[in-house]
């Protein structure tokens, strides 16, 4: 009789030990799934943001001291260029930007063209604006917040990101490829013949 009542409570203490040790799996699966819900989660090249994302909105300063918020340009087809004097990618790009799209759309009053320069200062935008032979306009991010809203923060800088009227994400694009650069002029086109 003394080893089944033994038996038996050796049977129990397993039972509850196993118990435990389940509802504390369980515990840390639960605690594990609550912390990567709120980590930020990264798309394709580095992105914190999708295409369909309302776009986080931010006010930039630009070199004249006038200051740009996104959301006051709701209504508007825009195009946020992520630049800096520093890219060798952008000075490529910055000359298509500005043959492509800024001089076919500049006086469309539902078009809006920034760039946004990561760490540069008023003189630095200012030299890379003369030697891309640029004239659409780029605000200041010193501190790469702005930037810090879109991708990671240390991600590389050169990005287009093309949001509609409602400030909804329609594209991101990273580095300079032509195929899908001419893809977002058709893209911003495209846009703009909606109403």
């Amino acid at each position: 009789m003394t080893k089944h009542v033994l038996f038996g409570l050796f049977a129990i203490v397993m039972l509850a030990s196993c118990n435990n040790s389940s509802k504390r799996n369980n515990e840390a699966s639960i605690t594990i799934e609550a912390e990567q819900v709120t980590e930020p989660t990264v798309y394709e090249h580095q992105y914190l943001v999708k295409v369909g994302d309302m776009a986080p909105d931010f006010e930039m300063e630009m070199p004249d001291g006038q200051k740009v918020r996104l959301s006051s340009l709701r209504g508007k087809v825009v195009m946020l260029q992520f630049t800096a004097s520093w890219c060798g990618v952008c000075r490529r790009k910055m000359p298509y930007i500005e043959s492509e799209i800024w001089q076919r759309y500049k006086d469309n009053l539902e078009f809006a063209l920034y760039g946004i320069a990561r760490g540069d200062t008023p003189a630095q935008i200012e030299a890379m604006r003369v030697a891309t032979k640029v004239t659409y306009p780029i605000g200041m991010d010193p501190e790469g917040d702005i930037f810090g809203l879109y991708a990671e923060k240390d991600a590389g800088i050169t990005r287009n990101i093309i949001i509609d009227r409602a400030g909804r994400i329609v594209e991101l694009t990273r580095l300079f490829e032509m195929d899908e650069f001419n893809e977002m002029v058709e893209l911003i086109d495209k846009l703009l013949s909606q109403q």
